[in-house]
């Protein structure tokens, strides 16, 4: 006789948008599919911020322009402290800009809010997946890499506190954020810039002006 297996877990996802029409909209498609749950929505990226340790999901579908906070500053934030999340785009916007800087930001997918109910739904499943997923009228229309305007602003900055010889402790203290999430942001940056040393990092700096633009601003 054989041991009936447990249900596995619906997959938790909140949703982010400042239009409550497109968020009840999406909330009701998605409630139709029986693996997953959404555990709320919310009318900007503060909102999720604030309420991402109590409701824990496993996806967020998060709009990029909302007031007080919008979606790249919200994605950025939430991936420093839950690098876990999978945090797909849902926008109305379709420019190579807009994507590229939604992956830069740590972004796992991008899904334009007029694709079919289904597409949604495989957005999901393909990011749950551990995989990227860009929707039909996305993919294509990446920008290339953009040297250091590739990085985000977040990075950049760690870039420039890294090239003026502080270690990864003494940024996290000047930054407020943990060792572990200096230690990422470095790898990615060094990722990014194909760059494999922190001699590198800071003759980079040096060679594309960062040190210099900063200096400009005080």
């Amino acid at each position: 006789m054989s041991v009936p297996q447990p249900k596995p877990e619906p997959i938790r996802v909140a949703i982010v948008d400042d239009h409550p029409m497109v968020a009840e909209g999406i909330e009701a498609i998605l409630d139709s599919f029986p693996d997953i749950v959404v555990v709320g929505t919310y009318c900007n990226g503060r909102g999720i911020i604030d309420a991402v340790e109590d409701v824990r999901p496993d996806v967020i579908l998060l709009d990029l322009n909302m007031p007080e906070m919008g979606g790249l500053t919200a994605c950025e934030i939430l991936l420093e402290e839950h690098p876990w999340l999978k945090i797909l785009i849902l926008s109305m916007h379709d420019s190579p800009e807009y994507i590229s800087t939604a992956l830069d930001h740590g972004a796992r997918g991008y899904v334009l809010k007029d694709v079919p109910t289904d597409e949604i739904k495989r957005a999901i499943d393909v990011v749950m997946a551990g995989e990227r997923y860009l929707c039909t009228g996305a993919q294509g229309s990446l920008a290339p890499a953009r040297g250091a305007g590739h990085l985000t602003n977040r990075e950049q900055t760690i870039l420039l506190q890294l090239a003026q010889g502080k270690s990864n402790k003494e940024v996290a203290i000047a930054l407020d954020i943990s060792v572990r999430t200096v230690e990422t942001h470095r790898k990615n940056i060094k990722k990014k810039l194909g760059i494999s040393s922190t001699a590198g990092l800071t003759r980079y700096a040096l060679e594309h002006g960062v040190l210099r633009d900063a200096t400009q601003k005080f």
